[in-house]
């Protein structure tokens, strides 16, 4: 059973009418008795960084997701915000995020110094996968996601990077540490690029 967190943030209904097109068991967690038949977990989310992390500690399902994400090391795949916090910090905010993930959030900026980027960053990009990852099997080449972001994960590691994405500068799209997923864009809205995504991440 798929679960996706449903804490005040994301479009939870776009992912379950994405797996039961694809005939794969999937259903809303809202609270900690909801995670408890969970094998897999995505965390989505949109808006603030800190707005996020109020929301998520609120809904009291906190310390299951730390239970079934670093004890029981079931997959989790973070999509936008809900990437994001899985890192340590990032400069929109300041409280801690999760710490998944070792790294830390900033805004994108241009690699060209003082041109300014115009943010948020939205609409169809390019992913070039990095490295070889279940995550992307079926899409190594041509794929295309949907982006609405203005701020970007950045691994402290190299070997975290799975994909990157082009948008004024180079920069990490989607990350992995083990069995954590992180995905800068939205799946949900990508069409059938998202949709071999999501059914990757059931298979992973």
């Amino acid at each position: 059973m798929i679960r996706i967190i449903d804490y005040g943030l994301g479009n939870v209904l776009a992912f379950l009418n994405v797996y039961k097109r694809l005939n794969i068991p999937s259903g809303i967690a809202k609270n900690e008795s909801d995670l408890r038949d969970a094998d897999r977990v995505i965390l989505p989310g949109v808006g603030s960084f800190d707005h996020a992390m109020i929301l998520l500690q609120q809904s009291g399902m906190r310390e299951a997701l730390d239970e079934i994400v670093l004890s029981q090391q079931r997959p989790v795949l973070g999509v936008c915000v809900g990437m994001q916090i899985l890192g340590s910090k990032s400069e929109e905010g300041k409280l801690p995020g999760l710490s998944w993930i070792s790294g830390s959030v900033c805004k994108l900026k241009s690699a060209d110094g003082p041109t300014p980027l115009r943010l948020p960053h939205m609409g169809w990009n390019d992913v070039e996968p990095v490295v070889s990852s279940p995550l992307f099997s079926g899409l190594e080449t041509d794929a295309r996601f949907y982006f609405l972001h203005s701020y970007h994960f950045v691994c402290n590691s190299k070997e975290a990077v799975l994909a990157e994405a082009n948008y004024g500068r180079r920069f990490a799209c989607a990350i992995r540490s083990h069995h954590i997923f992180g995905v800068q864009f939205h799946p949900e809205k990508s069409h059938q690029y998202g949709t071999r995504l999501l059914k990757n991440f059931a298979e992973v």
